[in-house]
């Protein structure tokens, strides 16, 4: 397979893949169980995700990407490789050139560790880009004009939250909350409420199926939950509400607001006014949290929309830089 350009959404919870012409060929778990014993790959992905809090001592699984940056090199390193090679074959004639996703707040010693590792995985050159930027060209916002826009990016490890305006940022501020933290809330939530004991996937499931950032009265939905019971140590299974959740979650979601509200305040004025009549788009998987934009709008007083696909965003605007490549490397790329 020849491949000459490859994108890729390296985020905390999920890796993604995008490749000219073929669209998003990669939406996978950003895990990795390495043995302990002889530090070797054992699996990527989404079999490496089933391992997850069920690995005995010889094995361990873990993501190499915390709150957006590298936490594990060489780990990153070898999940990179296994993800390019699984896209255009191991066998390849030229190396592709790859443009790689990076938070907006990162260092430049982190931007030289995701060139590096996304080098030493086969690329022929590394591009890194910020994500907000990625967000709002997947988005469909026109980031070149000179309009205010405002993009809110809520990934697994962090929230990112940018004014762009004439394809640059202008005013931005991130926090390191996300869909991990949320999870992290809901279980400990449970645990001192119900003294339940639950696993991190458990947790998100829950968020997925009955997660809401807005308290609704009388039509609250519900579910079982299944864990162990922390005064007995058996199995237990006991019922929550989507209100309990929105409860358990409502200090991450206040420091999201708080991040959105201290960008614009720091917005210029003409920008503001700008970002008032076009509204705020959210992306990232956190996007999908149920009555987040209405919490959003709420808070802020402007209008809030989520994104068509916000998942996708990111790697949809990797796409677009990777199609116009030439014209984006004058203006928002960073290369080794």
């Amino acid at each position: 397979m020849f491949i000459k350009k490859i994108g890729i959404d390296l985020g905390t919870a999920n890796i993604l893949i995008f490749i000219p012409q073929k669209g998003v060929v990669i939406n996978e778990p950003s895990v990795v169980a390495v043995s302990v014993i002889d530090n070797k790959i054992l699996a990527v992905g989404n079999e490496a995700k089933e391992m997850f809090g069920k690995t005995p001592d010889s094995i361990c699984a873990s993501r190499p990407v915390k709150d957006g940056v590298i936490a594990d090199y060489k780990v990153t390193e070898a999940m990179i490789k296994y993800f390019i090679n699984k896209v255009s074959g191991k066998i390849r004639f030229s190396k592709p050139e790859v443009i790689v996703s990076v938070p907006a707040g990162i260092t430049s010693t982190e931007k030289r560790a995701v060139i590096d590792a996304t080098v030493q995985a086969g690329a022929k050159n590394a591009y890194v880009v910020k994500e907000p930027i990625l967000a709002a060209i997947g988005a469909g916002i026109p980031i070149n004009t000179p309009f205010g826009n405002m993009i809110i990016d809520i990934g697994g490890g962090t929230s990112e939250v940018a004014v762009i305006s004439l394809g640059g940022v202008v005013s931005f501020s991130s926090v390191r909350v996300g869909g991990d933290k949320l999870d992290q809330a809901v279980s400990e939530y449970i645990r001192k409420k119900h003294s339940v004991a639950i696993g991190e996937r458990n947790a998100e499931e829950i968020k997925i199926k009955i997660g809401n950032a807005i308290a609704e009265e009388g039509s609250e939905d519900f579910t079982e939950v299944r864990g162990r019971d922390l005064v007995s140590g058996l199995p237990k299974t006991i019922k929550i509400s989507s209100n309990e959740i929105t409860e358990a979650i409502q200090d991450e979601l206040e420091e999201i607001i708080r991040t959105v509200k201290n960008v614009l305040q720091e917005t210029p004025p003409e920008l503001s006014s700008d970002v008032i009549d076009r509204g705020m788009v959210l992306s990232g998987g956190g996007a999908l949290l149920k009555n987040l934009d209405k919490l959003l709008s709420r808070s802020t007083g402007v209008p809030c929309y989520v994104a068509d696909d916000p998942l996708l965003c990111v790697v949809k605007g990797t796409g677009s830089v990777l199609n116009n490549l030439d014209m984006y490397k004058r203006s928002i790329i960073s290369k080794k």
